[in-house]
């Protein structure tokens, strides 16, 4: 999965769906979902404890991945990401709006330098 905790996402389907980036707060991997901040919020209502007060607790519900695009701060949208080496063999995640526009739509580097996929 290339979207990761801390990341920015758009949200393309849904209730929540709107331009804006919101972070991921958790990732579910063997589901295939991802917690995003302010997305799919829902009340939980909890009773008073010993140490607890009761009351209604807003949580956010897991969304699935296929819902979210990263977003690219020079496309300034979400973006569809592909893989690509440099000349020194380092593996990065790009946009791919990014690179047909002929810009460095570089998101995150994905893997250190490597020899074997370094430009010869």
């Amino acid at each position: 999965m290339s979207i990761r905790k801390g990341d920015l996402v758009v949200v393309i389907a849904g209730d929540n769906r709107d331009n804006k980036p919101h972070k991921v707060l958790r990732t579910i991997p063997s589901k295939g979902k991802l917690v995003v901040e302010g997305v799919n919020r829902t009340y939980k209502h909890v009773r008073p404890g010993k140490n607890t007060q009761g009351g209604r607790l807003s949580v956010e519900l897991p969304i699935d991945r296929s819902n979210a695009l990263l977003y690219c701060a020079s496309c300034k949208k979400g973006a569809r990401t592909g893989v690509a080496f440099t000349a020194e063999g380092v593996k990065q995640l790009i946009c791919k709006g990014c690179k047909k526009a002929g810009r460095s739509g570089v998101l995150r580097v994905i893997a250190k330098a490597n020899p074997k996929y370094a430009a010869k």
